[in-house]
């Protein structure tokens, strides 16, 4: 099958590789897509075309998978997931103003990405902690009973792992 140029040597290496990797079928598809969200952060969309003409899968079908699944994304992420709970127990307590006063923080534009990419700002129902509401999430750990205050050592924390190069 002929190789299509995506114009970017990274992913078109990522896709090689991933695509050798599972053997070219089709029920390589989501293992296809893992590497390329592991390499890349993310799905670009000509990367899923690709992947659909190479796999001999309709791109709709290619496009579903990849939407269906949470690990998936198909647009940039920063180097840092902060999830905030907006969930009635953390509702009650105030997650509306740690939502805003991070966002204002990491200056998130209205895709969820912080201008200089250092964190991807989510909004979730319920992360299980109601307890200790109103409750962040950075990287899988656990900030409860935030504050403005708080918010503000969170984001200076973050820029200072990330001007230390740490991700």
């Amino acid at each position: 099958m002929a190789r299509v140029s995506l114009g970017m040597p990274e992913l078109e290496a990522i896709l090689e590789a991933a695509l050798e990797e599972v053997g070219g079928t089709p029920g390589g598809l989501v293992p296809v897509l893992q590497r390329l969200q592991r390499e890349l952060g993310y799905l670009p969309g000509p990367a899923l075309a690709e992947v659909a003409r190479r796999l001999r899968l309709p791109p709709a079908q290619v496009f579903g998978v990849a939407t269906f699944y949470s690990q998936f994304s198909l647009k940039p992420k920063g180097k840092h997931l902060v999830r905030v709970c907006l969930g009635t127990a953390c509702h009650v307590r105030g997650a509306p103003r740690i939502w805003e006063e991070l966002a204002r923080e990491l200056e998130v534009g209205v895709d969820g990405l912080s201008r200089d990419g250092l964190a991807t700002l989510e909004a979730v129902r319920c992360l299980g902690a109601c307890a200790l509401g109103p409750v962040v999430v950075v990287d899988g750990e656990y900030w409860g009973r935030m504050t403005p205050a708080r918010v503000k050592a969170l984001v200076r924390a973050l820029r200072e792992k990330g001007d230390a190069g740490e991700a």
